[in-house]
């Protein structure tokens, strides 16, 4: 084999190893690429900067339920919702790319179709016990490790509650939550319905129940701020979404609302519903589109957009990620802020 043979067959050589690696190269990216983003992020201000990322990506987790909503986050590094319309509570647990069932029949012994008849809202009781507001059963129960439950709140002066729908609680040991109508057939209509109004009520520590306002159509997701001296209440009504703002009194009374946002006007598909606020007092309140956010002193920085419009939002994992019930699916984004998780 002459020199300048070996020198073509080497330079050819070279030239399919050079020509190669860039394939290779970009097959290996490919696959490590992420998934899109599940939705878009609104920055309307650029405060919202200092919550949100630059990089943040929306994750859709896992799809397939009915209409859900109350995500809580477990110690033991689980995500609880309920399924408001499947009438049960689904388990995520991450790496996983789908929910398993936690618990069947979670509002409701018999659930029409499409009704709104499960569970929804949950919070963990300090005892341990999951707190779950049951829609059509009337009443918010305490779930123990072993299946038991026990009735915690369920009538006031007599009279059964209406379909507790949202809980809180207050560092004084008060568990506050709203009680609109939507585990009736018929709502405010229904024959049923033995209130004649949809309250915000507070179950005090010795474990009687107080009404603290009764004036609110449909009263839903409810936070305080980090030093409890503000309550924000979401108004579910189409004919007035609105988020609500109540001066807590040192007895935990609550002093006449004041309009905090009124998005009546948003045409975007979606109501004023669950909220949760973070440790600097900035609100994440689900509403028309996404997850609306806004500073202590009401001013609209950006918009959490996923795919689905989202129902509720929860903190989990270090307490910088915020979790979304949406509709059918579930969804997180990762945050520079962070919001306390109950029980942790």
């Amino acid at each position: 084999m002459t020199i300048r043979t070996l020198t073509a067959l080497s330079s050819a050589a070279l030239l399919t190893l050079v020509s190669c690696a860039p394939v290779e190269t970009k097959q290996a990216e490919k696959k490590a690429e992420a998934p899109p983003s599940a939705g878009t992020v609104e920055r309307t201000d650029p405060a919202v900067n200092d919550l949100i990322p630059a990089d943040a990506k929306i994750e859709k987790l896992a799809g397939g339920m009915g209409f859900i909503e109350g995500p809580l986050w477990m110690k033991a590094g689980h995500l609880l919702f309920s399924d408001v319309t499947g009438n049960k509570i689904w388990k995520w647990t991450p790496g996983s790319d789908k929910a398993e069932t936690f618990l069947e029949k979670s509002g409701a012994d018999e659930c029409p179709a499409g009704s709104y008849c499960g569970s929804n809202g949950l919070n963990l009781g300090k005892d341990g016990r999951v707190l779950i507001c049951q829609h059509t059963r009337g009443q918010i129960v305490a779930l123990a490790a072993d299946g038991k439950q026990t009735v915690v709140a369920s009538k006031f002066e007599g009279k059964r509650l209406n379909s507790p729908n949202d809980l809180v609680w207050k560092s004084d040991g008060s568990l506050y939550f709203t009680d609109p109508p939507y585990g009736f057939p018929q709502q405010d209509k229904d024959p049923k319905k033995e209130l004649k109004f949809n309250g915000i009520f507070r179950l005090n520590a010795d474990g009687k129940l107080k009404l603290l306002h009764k004036d609110m159509t449909r009263p839903n997701g409810l936070a305080f701020s980090p030093d409890e001296k503000t309550l924000y209440v979401a108004n579910s009504d189409p004919e007035k979404k609105l988020w609500l703002k109540f001066a807590v009194a040192a007895d935990g009374s609550l002093g006449k609302p004041e309009v905090f946002a009124d998005v009546t006007k948003e045409a975007a598909d979606g109501l004023p519903d669950g909220l949760k606020v973070d440790k600097k007092g900035n609100i994440f309140a689900t509403g028309p589109g996404g997850v609306w956010i806004f500073t202590p002193e009401g001013k609209l920085i950006g918009k959490i957009m996923p795919t689905e419009v989202p129902a509720n939002v929860g903190w989990g994992d270090d307490g910088k990620t915020l979790y979304m019930t949406a509709r059918t699916g579930l969804y997180r984004i990762k945050l520079s802020t962070e919001g306390a998780i109950p029980g942790m």
